[in-house]
């Protein structure tokens, strides 16, 4: 109730002419540890993320005030994709036409590294076009550590006052072979991500359960992601 309360005060004080809500980049890992198959798992199942009902219904809840929504890929250092540049959601025409896209997109050759950091520094500045948006956030999904370039405890540090927030989405292994390893792993790495990686007030993490469950908790991520500034909309 506090932080609702908080929210609503922080809203009142916007500027009136503030042309969006949020602003939300979505980095999506194509290191060497994400196969074919994954990386149709990841982009199909965050188009249908979008896609689902409740998610549709939060997107479209301020039509005065609409969201804008970026996608990207990333591995090593200097290695960014824009796969989608900012888009306006102001219909269930553009979350199609969106879907769309992300199912038609093919997958680029991409260097093997895992660069968590320049990703981190790549999102940040992608926001630092939408600065007159209320809330703008950086989400990362991602199976592993990160292995080179800058690391992203620093990239944290340098990002801290930038009025960002930087969500994560960890993607345990596929095996069911091996469901204790499994649950280490992936206890291990949202470890990782909440001491490196998140940003921002109420910055949190999301599990999937191996590339199967990626839709799943993409869905999971945006609903929590969106209810904030949606519930500031009712009457």
């Amino acid at each position: 109730m506090i932080r609702l309360f908080a929210l609503l005060l922080y809203l009142s004080a916007a500027p009136l002419h503030a042309a969006c809500r949020q602003a939300l980049a979505l980095g999506l890992d194509v290191s060497g540890s994400v196969d074919a198959t994954e990386y149709r798992l990841q982009l199909d199942g965050l188009a249908a993320a979008l896609l689902a009902p409740e998610v549709q219904q939060r997107l479209l809840a301020m039509p005065s005030a609409p969201l804008r929504l970026a996608v990207f890929e990333w591995s090593e250092p200097g290695h960014q994709r824009l796969i989608l540049a900012w888009r306006e959601i102001r219909t269930a025409a553009d979350i199609a036409a969106i879907a769309a896209q992300l199912s038609q997109t093919r997958r680029a050759p991409a260097p093997p590294g895992t660069a968590i950091g320049p990703a981190m520094a790549h999102g940040a500045a992608l926001l630092g076009q939408q600065t007159e948006c209320w809330k703008r956030t950086l989400d990362l999904s991602g199976d592993g550590k990160h292995n080179m370039g800058p690391h992203p405890r620093d990239m944290r540090a340098a990002l801290s006052h930038r009025g960002i927030t930087i969500n994560g989405l960890v993607i345990g292994a596929d095996s069911t072979t091996a469901t204790d390893r499994r649950q280490v792993q992936i206890g291990e790495l949202s470890a990782y991500y909440r001491a490196w990686v998140l940003t921002g007030p109420d910055a949190f993490v999301e599990v999937a359960l191996g590339y199967d469950d990626y839709q799943r908790a993409m869905e999971r991520k945006l609903l929590r992601e969106l209810e904030g500034l949606v519930l500031s909309a009712l009457p």
